[in-house]
């Protein structure tokens, strides 16, 4: 299978696998008002996705040093039809939401990285990263018809048949990946032989690890993002004349999420041309400049919100191909899954804080709405603030390394 074929088979596979993701987060009005739900409740729902996904990724992606990554993919889109489905039918509310929610990020475990390392066992050469941002920008494509699906099903069969959607189309990526995806490379260094889950060589590395805790800061501000933005379009649509708007929160979040691919992949390229760390700490700084703005303005006229919301899109999601595609071609040699299996973990560990950090901070400021959604996106803010702090950090902890080396 040649580098294209096999990226786009792999890009697809994830694209379907994605449309339960955020199928819950769309809906989320619908189930505050329907099972009464807190804002930390709320919170807890959403970010159990990404628990499950950081407790069970470093098992999965580990693995695949080791075994034929292709089965783990397998399962995790099985796991995937079999969780949404389970939602569709038996959630009535707050705890079953987050068993089967859980249960969702595990699959999704199964799917993601063990797919990127996949890709990566069959692109080598120098247009890897290319094809890597390819991969990590589909996530956009899946996340933005996850909005858009839920939000049109849920208006006419109701928010049950969205979840179905969902398992269907898990069905299909497990279809696909069965029929179209080869088998991986298992190809652990010869020290690691009788080791499993060895991740002190990837603690070793201070140019892996800028990228991995770098990564970590981007994901807490994107999917607290990802995670509250129709909750946040549907309170400033409240502060709106009825003449105002047209299109619903879920359409916009829609269009939101659809920026990414391009963000993604142009952010990506800027990296290659110019010099990743530095073009990941300018992204990285304005957009959590954006992200502190964003969430007072929410009274201001719904199309200045929509376009702060459009831009802000663009700077969430420009660093994340580069920060991955730089993990992968810093991971140390025979380590590449080790690597994503960290870099993956303390990154949706950060997916799971951040948005449940932001449902707290909500309720915390309730009386006040307003101010409540400007210290939310505050919130999200500082994560992403970070993320240039830990890049430089651990470059300088590489270069002093580099200084103590002996000269032989």
């Amino acid at each position: 299978m040649n580098h294209r074929r096999i990226t786009f088979t792999l890009c697809l596979v994830e694209v379907l696998a994605l449309i339960g993701i955020a199928t819950f987060p769309a809906l989320l009005p619908t189930f505050i008002g329907a099972w009464r739900l807190s804002n930390t409740e709320a919170g807890w729902i959403t970010a159990v996705y990404y628990a499950g996904y950081m407790i069970s990724v470093p098992v999965f992606v580990s693995v695949t040093d080791r075994l034929d990554a292709r089965r783990v993919v397998l399962l995790g889109a099985l796991g995937g039809a079999i969780s949404a489905l389970g939602f569709a039918l038996f959630a009535t509310g707050f705890w079953t939401a987050v068993l089967f929610r859980l249960l969702s990020g595990i699959s999704l475990a199964g799917i993601y990285m063990p797919g990127l390392k996949l890709l990566g066992d069959h692109t080598e050469g120098a247009l890897q990263s290319r094809y890597v941002s390819f991969y990590t920008a589909s996530f956009s494509i899946g996340l933005s018809l996850s909005y858009l699906l839920a939000g049109e099903v849920n208006a006419r069969f109701g928010w049950r048949w969205a979840f179905a959607l969902a398992a269907l189309c898990a069905l299909f990526a497990l279809l696909t990946a069965v029929r179209f995806l080869p088998t991986g490379a298992t190809r652990a260094a010869p020290a690691t032989a009788g080791r499993w889950f060895d991740f002190k060589p990837v603690l070793a590395t201070g140019s892996a690890l800028a990228y991995i805790f770098g990564y970590a800061a981007h994901m807490w501000e994107l999917f607290s993002l990802r995670s509250w933005i129709v909750a946040f379009l549907t309170f400033s649509q409240g502060l709106q004349p009825a003449s105002s708007f047209s299109f619903s929160a879920t359409r916009i979040a829609f269009l939101i999420g659809l920026i990414g691919l391009p963000a993604s992949i142009a952010g990506n390229e800027m990296a290659r041309m110019f010099g990743r760390k530095k073009i990941i700490i300018l992204i990285m700084s304005v957009s959590a400049l954006l992200c502190s703005v964003i969430g007072f303005s929410a009274s201001l006229p719904y199309a200045v919100v929509i376009g702060l919301c459009l831009l802000h899109a663009v700077t969430v999601v420009g660093d994340s191909a580069a920060l991955t595609a730089g993990a992968v071609a810093a991971a140390p040699s025979g380590y590449r899954g080790a690597t994503l299996a960290l870099h993956s973990t303390l990154g949706f560990g950060a997916a799971f804080l951040g948005p449940l950090a932001v449902g707290m901070v909500l309720d915390l400021f309730s009386s006040q709405m307003k101010v409540a959604w400007g210290m939310g996106y505050l919130t999200m803010a500082a994560g992403c603030a970070l993320g240039p702090v830990f890049l430089v950090f651990f470059g300088r902890r590489k270069a002093r390394s580099a200084a103590r080396r002996p000269i032989i």
